[in-house]
């Protein structure tokens, strides 16, 4: 772990400013055309999260260095992180694996290639997973908090699948059609029973990665690097 609070608060303030232009720029907000619903998806939702945490770590990080200084302690909310580190993965791992291919989109002026789309879906989980690497300290997690990452996405789907079921429409296709489910692997419209298999396989597969985790929490203890500081002579 990076025991430094003035290098931990300057990335973690960076990476607060990327995710909330990153979540501005797939929101619209930058060509006036923010659109209140697209806050019903995982991915914005998920990032949301990610903004939330910044926020948390970058002011703990602050009140550390302003009553501390320096050198010492740069992990804080480790479960709460793990958390957030877990579930933002979803969204990055779920959207390569399963909607990029199938050219999946929030809004009608979907670019897979745009800055919007690359920050929410690939660089802030992936700044959320080095914080959590590069900061926080081992042995902090409990057991529980293995299980207690599956909380907000299956929160998730099952309000978004009642929404649904009782006639909220996500998106329309171009057809015309309605999509009264917001990703294709819980689509009972569509897939039927078979919405079960890809649900049960996502829990599998995320109880195997926060397993892995809690074992690299308890089994592994992270080497304390202290950067050396300048010093100038008078």
């Amino acid at each position: 772990m990076v025991h430094h609070r003035l290098i931990a608060l300057y990335f973690r303030l960076g990476c607060f400013i990327f995710t909330l232009i990153g979540l501005m720029a797939e929101t619209n907000v930058f060509a006036g055309e923010f659109d209140i619903t697209i806050m019903v998806y995982y991915t914005i939702q998920s990032n949301i999260l990610a903004l939330i945490l910044f926020a948390l770590l970058s002011s703990r990080t602050l009140k550390g260095l302003r009553n501390e200084g320096r050198i010492g302690k740069t992990g804080y909310y480790a479960r709460f992180e793990l958390v957030v580190v877990i579930d933002i993965l979803l969204t990055m791992i779920v959207y390569w694996m399963l909607l990029a291919p199938t050219m999946f989109s929030m809004n009608s002026s979907y670019s897979q290639s745009s800055f919007g789309n690359i920050a929410t879906h690939l660089v802030t989980p992936l700044l959320c997973l080095i914080d959590y690497f590069a900061f926080t300290d081992s042995g902090h997690l409990h057991y529980k908090d293995v299980y207690s990452v599956l909380i907000y996405p299956l929160l998730y789907m099952i309000v978004s699948s009642i929404a649904g079921l009782l006639g909220y429409v996500y998106r329309i296709n171009p057809d015309g059609t309605p999509v009264r489910f917001p990703y294709f692997f819980y689509n009972f419209d569509q897939i039927g029973a078979q919405a079960l298999i890809y649900i049960s396989a996502l829990v599998l597969f995320f109880l195997l990665l926060s397993h892995g985790f809690y074992l690299l929490d308890k089994k592994i203890n992270k080497p304390v690097l202290i950067p050396k500081q300048k010093r100038f002579s008078s």
